[in-house]
């Protein structure tokens, strides 16, 4: 009697588990905004996100692995994006337009493949050390990023 119960329960378990996970992959990720603003002053603020993206596009550019995605890129917009958005995720004041297009539209079509987003989150590193941001706000920044690859990689 107690097996032909669970069987149930375990399928539909087994189903809401897999509703929950194709919700998830269309739903985009928001990184949730922190608290406070620590994370945003640990970078330097809104000039210490600028020296950082400026520094980051000119490694992307010279990383062979990484130039092909950003070649072609309108460079002031690339940097002012990502300076929007780590100012954002870090807990500073800026805010995103709610009708800009999200991490999936921005990178589909581009083939990125897991090992090309580590490859930019290793050349995000380079960067933030050469910054001289410290190692525990660079970690904190990760994983407020890291769960965006889900929408940015998108070839296997």
């Amino acid at each position: 009697m107690k097996n032909l119960l669970t069987r149930p329960l375990f399928a539909a378990v087994v189903a809401l588990a897999a509703a929950f996970a194709q919700v998830q992959a269309q739903t985009p990720y928001v990184p949730p905004v922190p608290a406070d603003d620590s994370l945003y002053q640990a970078f330097g603020g809104q000039p210490g996100l600028q020296r950082l993206m400026d520094d980051l596009v000119e490694r992307l550019l010279a990383d062979p692995r990484m130039k092909p995605f950003f070649a072609d890129a309108e460079l002031p917009q690339l940097k002012e994006a990502l300076v929007l958005q780590f100012c954002e995720v870090s807990g500073g004041p800026c805010r995103r337009d709610a009708k800009a297009k999200g991490m999936r539209e921005v990178h589909e079509g581009q083939d990125i493949t897991r090992a090309d987003f580590n490859a930019l989150v290793e050349v995000l590193q380079q960067a933030m050390d050469a910054q001289g941001i410290p190692f525990a706000a660079q970690n904190r920044l990760l994983v407020q990023l890291a769960p965006m690859h889900r929408e940015i990689v998108n070839k296997r």
